[in-house]
């Protein structure tokens, strides 16, 4: 795994979709505040994980990335920012602070950051389908990530998180809250790659279980720095979850338990890996790379 060979990546494509979401999203409504609410939460900043990581599946795989490729990736972005912006609600985590700034709700109030929310769902599908890739990819990857995000996925976890609070979730529970909340949107960023590359089945499954270890590990080291860090190091509000009784990872197991989780979920993703490399006689040493994110 190198750090190196994940940062020459991330600068050159973090910029593109950076300024492919600035540029398509000027002029997606008539209504100026609507318009701006969107961009601003959207255009915040933030790692790109998930469309970084569907890029990544097609570059391990030979395949050149066109700008309808581009698109149907930019577009998860959007899906993952509306969960943000729901996400931060009073109604929900009630969090003032996102990547450093006011969250969406303070700027703009409740009501444009809810309808802000709202227009970005639908727009994640209206990219996905006006991107260019031919009908049965389409097709696959609505399918795909309306299961993910959905009632079966990301939200599931959302409500399991909210109604667990002040409850005490056993391990196999507090996994599947992880699986759905946060692992879904990984997993689908990981399946979309896969799609497109036309990745052959048996691949694709050992690539499905790198991004559901991989999601894992991403919710545990979320759970983990919430503990360890600052406000200015993560450019939010810290030791939050324990404040509210969330069930973490650090808080069901010990600091040192949630560190040995985190290692276990690693080693799973690199064992999938290699399965993955072993059966496409490929070189994913690109995607083994995002897993140095966890030795931050």
């Amino acid at each position: 795994m190198s750090k190196q060979q994940l940062a020459a990546f991330e600068a050159t494509w973090r910029p593109r979709l950076n300024t492919y979401l600035d540029e398509n999203l000027r002029s997606v409504s008539d209504q100026a505040s609507l318009t701006a609410s969107m961009r601003y939460s959207v255009l915040a900043g933030g790692k790109r994980l998930r469309p970084l990581l569907t890029l990544a599946v097609l570059t391990v795989f030979g395949k050149a990335i066109t700008a309808a490729n581009l698109r149907a990736s930019a577009a998860l972005e959007l899906m993952h920012t509306y969960s943000l912006i729901h996400d931060d609600l009073p109604a929900m985590d009630n969090d003032r602070l996102r990547r450093g700034q006011p969250t969406n709700h303070v700027k703009f109030g409740e009501d444009i950051a809810i309808l802000a929310g709202d227009a970005l769902q639908p727009l994640t599908f209206q990219w996905l389908a006006d991107s260019g890739l031919p009908a049965e990819q389409v097709t696959k990857l609505t399918l795909g990530l309306a299961q993910a995000a959905g009632a079966a996925g990301m939200v599931a976890g959302q409500v399991a998180d909210v109604q667990g609070a002040g409850t005490r979730l056993a391990l196999p529970a507090l996994q599947q809250l992880h699986r759905e909340k946060t692992g879904a949107l990984i997993h689908y960023a990981v399946l979309a790659g896969a799609i497109q590359a036309e990745v052959v089945p048996d691949v694709q499954t050992a690539l499905l279980a790198f991004g559901d270890a991989f999601g894992l590990a991403f919710q545990i080291y979320d759970d983990i720095l919430d503990v360890t860090s600052t406000p200015e190091q993560l450019g939010k509000q810290t030791h939050k979850d324990a404040g509210e009784h969330k069930n973490t990872y650090p808080g069901l197991l010990g600091l040192a338990g949630a560190q040995d989780a985190l290692h276990q979920a690693v080693t799973t993703a690199q064992t999938a890996l290699d399965r993955a490399e072993q059966l496409s006689q490929r070189d994913l040493s690109l995607l083994a790379s995002f897993l140095t994110y966890f030795m931050n």
